[in-house]
């Protein structure tokens, strides 16, 4: 069984969802679990490197969950070789510009939706990566959920009657 390393330059987690959804409950637990199981009994290892403007932040959460690597120098991070995903959780509204950057870069994406606040921009970003023939996505994580599917059935049939407001707590 060989182990093999994913390099994954993780833009954004100091945010609530970077950092719960995105760095502990995903790579970080995966990494405890000791990688993710490939067919052939092979082990894909992620291996973050933490990117964000506060260095005090950033070196904080790489010590707190055990990440070996961080960095304020987004360019920097992008321009090695040997890190070949880019994910971004970081806002919005700098996204596109962002997912473009690591696309130049060569990177394969991903990232938390939505990857822009408009279609054009959004259109721009995935026919860029699929020009240079690299793989992206967008998290769906509760797109298709049974509950969710289920309310929305409901509220479709007028179940609920006439709704005035909504509140969905998730994590």
């Amino acid at each position: 069984m060989a182990v093999h390393r994913l390099g994954i330059i993780m833009n954004g987690v100091t945010g609530r969802m970077g950092l719960n959804q995105h760095l502990v409950r995903s790579i970080v637990a995966i990494r405890e679990q000791g990688g993710v199981a490939m067919k052939n009994g092979d082990r894909m290892m992620p291996d973050p490197i933490l990117v964000g403007r506060n260095a005090d932040k950033i070196e904080a959460l790489a010590k707190k969950y055990n990440v070996a690597r961080w960095t304020t120098d987004l360019d920097k991070a992008l321009a090695d070789k040997n890190d070949t995903m880019f994910f971004d959780a970081a806002t919005t509204q700098a996204r596109p510009g962002l997912l473009t950057k690591a696309i130049e870069a060569g990177k394969h994406i991903y990232c938390e939706k939505p990857i822009a606040t408009n279609l054009q921009a959004a259109l721009d970003v995935i026919k860029l990566a699929n020009s240079k023939g690299l793989k992206h996505g967008t998290v769906q994580d509760k797109l298709f959920l049974p509950g969710l599917k289920k309310l929305a059935m409901l509220r479709d049939s007028g179940f609920f009657g006439r709704m005035l407001s909504v509140r969905g707590v998730f994590g």
